[in-house]
């Protein structure tokens, strides 16, 4: 007998290194993946459509909200996400976990409408570490990149919200501590009697 997949929100300031931490996460893992929001935002050098976002306009994100599509949204620095409803929910139903990297209006949301969603925060070590990445990465104007810092700390106080909290100090040990709540969580007894059901059977038979 299969287990239904678990839904995790992963939640960080701009900077924090979130992104970077899934996708090194998916590479150690097996049996999960990301879900592929909807923006209205622009894209940025480097992305691709479907890969790293559902990229559309203002309109057609508007008439998706209004079929009721999204299993939540939220507004973020002027632009839209959204996460797909039929997608995450036909994911979880074919035992794969799925980690959606949403912020924390949006994981406010999810934990409102889906019993068992596991909740992660990822905070950086410093405010002048974080201002150190967002310039580094060279995708933003100046003027972006205060408006992100100016609304990190707001951002930021919501972690007592989630069930787990990562500090991105070191990558490979915020790495280690992120696959390490995966694993635990899978390791749960009522996760294993399900997974291992007729092999318990076989045991005590």
């Amino acid at each position: 007998m299969s287990t239904t997949g678990t839904l995790y929100t992963v939640s960080a300031p701009s900077g924090a290194g979130k992104t970077s931490l899934v996708n090194a996460l998916l590479q150690q893992c097996q049996n999960i993946c990301v879900s592929i929001s909807h923006t209205t935002r622009p894209m940025r050098p480097g992305e691709q459509d479907g890969i790293n976002y559902h990229f559309v306009d203002q309109a057609t994100f508007s008439t998706m909200l209004r079929e009721k599509a999204f299993l939540e949204h939220a507004r973020v620095f002027n632009n839209y996400y959204g996460t797909s409803r039929s997608w995450v929910e036909q994911t979880l139903v074919q035992g794969l976990d799925v980690i959606l990297e949403i912020d924390w209006q949006g994981a406010a949301q999810i934990r409102r409408l889906v019993p068992g969603c596991i909740g992660i925060f990822i905070l950086p070590p410093s405010l002048a570490i974080l201002e150190q990445r967002l310039n580094g990465r060279g995708q933003d104007e100046p003027a972006i990149i205060r408006q992100r810092l100016a609304e990190a700390q707001l951002e930021m106080s919501h972690y007592t919200e989630a069930d787990f909290l990562v500090i991105n100090d070191h990558f490979d040990t915020a790495l280690t501590d992120l696959r390490s709540i995966i694993i635990s969580h899978r390791l749960k007894l009522d996760a294993q009697c399900q997974r291992n059901s007729k092999l318990l059977k076989d045991l005590l038979s």
